[in-house]
């Protein structure tokens, strides 16, 4: 594959992922939104699918990789050529930003209602996550932890070098891929928010900071960090296991 089917690929699958992952995020949130309140259940499901959606869109052009720490992973492990990543994750950020912009557009109509109530709602957490409990050793943990938890069965499920270099070349693991996604939100997603994609995090979030949204409550930058650092510590450990292991 060329550079240029990697960037595109890339970029047009994460935007797909974050079109799904903060648009449920918006529908639970947002008032005037059929899904407001349906909880996280629903949350983890929405993410899932914007996964299978986006990985089977790009997979074509580009393995649908679509997130950064996974093309890490996948070129610590040896699947990916390490000259190839830089056009992954640019192509990952680019659609994650993207992403976001089509969610805001998609329900400009909830944002703007936001900004008349009495009781606004924040809006960060329908693009990029929080922690429920401050404390910065801990989230990196949880997230070094939750993308080792991830990035160990998506080797496992295609094989790395030994098959195929993306979670989307083949149907059977990336639908696969697509519950694991799921399961991760319903069981180690409480801590965080269950970023375990550097560009899922950092792209929406600087979208949300120049988008006119109003009341957008605290950008949290000090944060910032911990959703981009840990998913890649994480992905570097589950490749380094499974060479170990495997």
């Amino acid at each position: 594959m060329s550079n240029g089917d990697i960037f595109v690929g890339e970029l047009i699958g994460t935007a797909i992922l974050i079109l799904f992952g903060a648009g449920v995020c918006a529908a639970v949130t947002l008032n005037k939104s059929k899904a407001q309140g349906a909880g996280w259940v629903v949350i983890a499901f929405g993410w899932g699918f914007g996964v299978l959606a986006g990985a089977y869109t790009s997979a074509p052009l580009s393995g649908g990789q679509i997130n950064p720490a996974v093309t890490i992973g996948f070129a610590i492990e040896g699947s990916t050529k390490w000259e190839d990543v830089p056009f992954y994750i640019l192509g990952q950020f680019a659609g994650a930003i993207i992403g976001a912009v089509l969610c805001w557009l998609l329900y400009l109509g909830q944002f703007n209602l936001n900004a008349e109530e009495d009781k606004a709602i924040e809006t960060l957490g329908i693009f990029s996550t929080r922690p429920e409990i401050d404390n910065p050793v801990q989230n990196l943990i949880t997230e070094i932890i939750a993308t080792a938890a991830l990035m160990l069965p998506i080797l496992g499920l295609v094989g790395g070098s030994k098959h195929v270099a993306g979670i989307g070349d083949a149907g059977l693991p990336v639908l696969l891929i697509s519950f694991l996604v799921v399961g991760i939100g319903l069981s180690l997603g409480g801590p965080t928010g269950y970023a375990i994609n550097p560009a899922r995090d950092l792209g929406p979030r600087l979208t949300h900071a120049l988008l006119p949204i109003p009341n957008k409550g605290t950008s949290e930058w000090s944060y910032s960090w911990i959703p981009v650092v840990g998913p890649i510590v994480g992905a570097a450990i589950g490749a380094g296991i499974y060479n170990v292991a495997f």
